[in-house]
Order: C-alpha cells, then sequence, then structure tokens
C-alpha cells in the first residue's frame, strides 16, 4: 500500500456532558471526504485516545470506517503502551475495515530500542494492513533511534512512520538510511515542508482539520518539486501553524473549529479549553485567513 499525501489527525468532538458527538464527528468527516486529502487517521493524540475508553476508542474507529472507507483511506490509531492492547486495536481496526494502522511508541514504560523493535514486530505480524509507526518523544518519553528504524523498517507490513520529533537532522539521517524501505510522513505541519524537501512523503496533519485542500496542494507541491509554490503555502498558513500548538493539542484546533461553526470546543479532562488569550490569536488567524480567501 502506497502511503502517501496529507492525512488528517481527526479530532474527536464531545457534548456538553463529555459524551461521543457522532453527529458532529460524521460532520467532521463529511468535510474531510470532500476535500483533497489522501486519509484521515482516527483517534490519534488530536483524536484525545489516550481519554477515550476502549470501547469508545473502537466506536469512533468503527464511525470513521461507516462513513469514509469507501472514499478516503483509513489509517486507524492502535496505539498503546502494552504489546497486547496495541495489537487488540490492531485488530479490531483491521477486522472493521481499516486500510492501515497508526502504532505509538509505547509511552510511560521507556522500553530500550531493542524493545521498540519488538513491539512492532508482534503488532505487525498480528494483523495483514500496514502499519505506520508514530514516533513523538515529547508526549511518550522514548525517542527511536534512526539505526532502531532502519531495523523496524524491514519488518513486513511497516510501512511509514509518522515523525514528531522535530529535528530535521534527525529526519534527513532516517532519510539515508531507509528511505527506500519506509514512507517518512511529517507529524509537524510546520516541518512538512523543510521534510517534503528531504524526501518524506506526506504528513500527519493537524492542520487539514481546518485547511484540509491548501495542506494537500502543500504537500503535492512539495513532491512534485515546485518548491516555489509550497513555500508560498508554507508562509501563508504558517501562523496557523503555530497557533495549534499555542497550548496543548488539540485543545487550539477545537477552538478554531468552534469558532468556524464546525464543531464545539469541549476537551476531556486533564485537558481544558484553551485561555482567552489564546482564543483571540486564534481569531485572528481566522480573520487573516478569511481575508487572504483560505477560509
Amino acid at each position: 500500500m502506497d502511503i502517501s499525501g496529507v492525512f488528517t489527525a481527526i479530532v474527536t468532538p464531545f457534548k456538553d456532558n463529555l459524551t461521543l458527538d457522532e453527529e458532529g464527528f460524521e460532520i467532521l468527516l463529511e468535510r474531510q471526504v470532500k476535500s483533497k486529502v489522501a486519509g484521515v487517521v482516527p483517534v490519534g493524540t488530536t483524536g484525545e485516545s489516550a481519554t477515550l475508553s476502549y470501547e469508545e476508542h473502537k466506536k469512533v474507529v468503527e464511525l470513521c470506517i461507516e462513513h469514509i472507507s469507501s472514499k478516503k483511506t483509513v489509517i486507524a490509531g492502535a496505539g498503546s503502551n502494552s504489546t497486547r492492547e496495541a495489537i487488540d486495536l490492531a485488530k479490531h481496526a483491521e477486522n472493521v475495515g481499516a486500510d492501515a494502522v497508526l502504532v505509538i511508541t509505547p509511552y510511560y514504560n521507556k522500553p530500550q530500542q531493542r524493545g521498540l523493535v519488538r513491539h512492532y514486530k508482534e503488532v505487525a505480524a498480528a494483523v495483514e494492513i500496514p502499519v505506520v509507526v508514530y514516533n513523538v518523544p515529547s508526549r511518550t518519553g522514548i525517542d527511536i533511534a534512526p539505526e532502531t528504524i532502519r531495523e523496524i523498517a524491514k519488518i513486513d507490513n511497516i510501512a511509514a512512520i509518522k515523525e514528531a520529533t522535530g529535528d530535521i537532522s534527525k529526519i534527513s539521517r532516517i532519510v539515508e538510511l531507509c528511505s527506500e524501505d519506509i514512507a517518512i510522513l511529517s507529524g509537524n505541519d510546520e516541518l512538512t515542508l523543510p521534510i517534503l524537501s528531504l524526501g518524506g512523503r506526506g504528513a500527519i496533519s493537524v492542520a487539514s482539520n481546518v485547511v484540509p485542500d491548501e495542506m494537500s496542494k502543500l504537500v503535492e507541491y512539495g513532491m512534485e518539486g515546485d518548491i516555489k509554490k509550497a513555500r508560498e503555502i508554507h508562509y501563508k498558513l504558517l501562523p496557523l501553524f503555530k497557533a495549534l500548538f499555542l497550548e496543548t493539542n488539540p485543545a487550539p484546533v477545537k477552538e478554531m473549529l468552534a469558532e468556524l461553526k464546525v464543531i464545539n470546543r469541549y476537551v476531556r479532562p486533564p485537558l481544558v479549553e484553551v485561555e482567552n488569550s489564546t482564543k483571540e490569536r486564534i481569531r485572528n488567524v481566522i480573520n487573516d485567513l478569511k481575508s487572504e480567501g483560505v477560509l
């Protein structure tokens, strides 16, 4: 399976009592269906997987597949700090029709590098659909070394890696070591263009919740080597990229979607809604994007 392009790390909307907002989720999915993105990623970090029950997690994956699987690629979040639980989530995603799974490095227990290799070997062996590795040490406390990624890339079913370290020199080393064996996807919107220029194949994007077509054009131009056009979009969207991480993701992107009257802004504790100062900056970004014809 070719994993390239923009995949939206889609938010999970909640109702006032913090139950799943299924209607709001379908609205979000329909916006993605009508866009140029390659696919969506439900129940990742942006989907608040950490505070969903396993039943809710599986329900969100099922809703996503029911609504868009025939129209867009679905890469279902299936990560856990327990290999056994990651396998269970991956098998469920496969059984209900996901095209691939996103598997984060085990958090909190901080396995050694050979433990990471074992984790991905066991998850990949348990399913037949492709596995996307997710490396985000700022959240997990563990980083996959480039040499370890080279080893993981040779495992059957390992198709791509979402790199969210923010370290361009490291990503350059990964491309050098194993770009023939694994697709490298940006996990940081503002680094998408630099990663594409190094040989990346796309992005798993927070910003594409808001501007899916603009992110798709950025990646398309970047992969085609039209750096001038890609750079123009990058700088146009740079204030958005920064605004979306003024506070802990996904509170800012939910605030932005609420301002655009797409869904409400609720996040689950321990996350909280953004500060008033952040709301003001988000409104300013929205107004600027509207004046430029992006929104």
